[in-house]
């Protein structure tokens, strides 16, 4: 079963990496429901990355700022063993 990665808008490299190794991968953006996915990747850049401040999930999230593709897919394969 393919992994459900939600992925902010401007990462499109890490999107480009990701469905490249198999990955389900959407847009942050058009993505309703956040808890179907298995990790959300975001820039770091904005604090209110969903558009809502009271928006919760039980999905990981990972800052991607200063990290390279590579890190990025490492820390989503650590985290959804």
């Amino acid at each position: 079963m393919k992994r459900k990665i939600a992925v902010e808008d401007g990462l499109r490299n890490i999107s480009d990496y990701l469905k490249d190794e198999g990955y389900d991968v959407c847009s942050l953006k058009s993505e309703k429901n956040l808890n179907d996915c298995d990790a959300i990747i975001v820039s770091g850049q904005d604090d209110n990355f969903i558009g809502m401040s009271d928006t919760t999930t039980k999905t990981m999230v990972i800052d991607a700022s200063g990290k390279t593709v590579e890190e990025v897919h490492n820390q989503i394969n650590r985290n959804l063993r």
